[in-house]
């Protein structure tokens, strides 16, 4: 039973600082509640050049070689923050492409390779995280 609780629970337990990737899913949470998330090559290429975006997230196991090259080529040239995590299923769950069951896990969930921050929705202590962690790697 305490495992069902812990998932209700905030993403940062009282006791240790929240990391960069408890942060991220919650600023996607949140970006998502909102309707500020441009999710797959075609809606992020859009978003990053008309210069919406405020931040982007990338998949390091994207198979397709000019994918990345053209995702990375357009934040550096808008200089918008880039942001590389591990899987391309794990981001498509926190992007909310998949199916929540009774219990509260994913299910059928969608790889996605890149997902574009328009909208943050509001301020919170996981947004301030993820832009101290891009004023440290300037």
């Amino acid at each position: 039973m305490s495992d069902a609780e812990g998932d209700d629970t905030p993403a940062a337990p009282a006791g240790g600082p929240m990391d960069i990737n408890q942060a991220l899913q919650e600023v996607l949470k949140t970006a998502l509640i909102h309707d500020g998330l441009a999710r797959g090559l075609h809606e992020a290429a859009k978003a990053l050049d008309k210069r919406q975006a405020h931040m982007c997230i990338l998949a390091n196991n994207c198979d397709e070689a000019m994918y990345v090259k053209l995702v990375e080529a357009l934040c550096a040239e808008h200089n918008i923050d880039l942001l590389k995590v591990d899987d391309n299923k794990k981001l498509g769950e926190w992007a909310g492409l998949c199916k929540i069951d009774r219990e509260g896990k994913a299910r059928k969930v969608v790889a996605c390779s890149c997902v574009v921050v328009k909208d943050y929705g509001k301020e919170s202590q996981a947004l301030d995280i993820l832009h101290e962690y891009f004023k440290s790697k300037r």
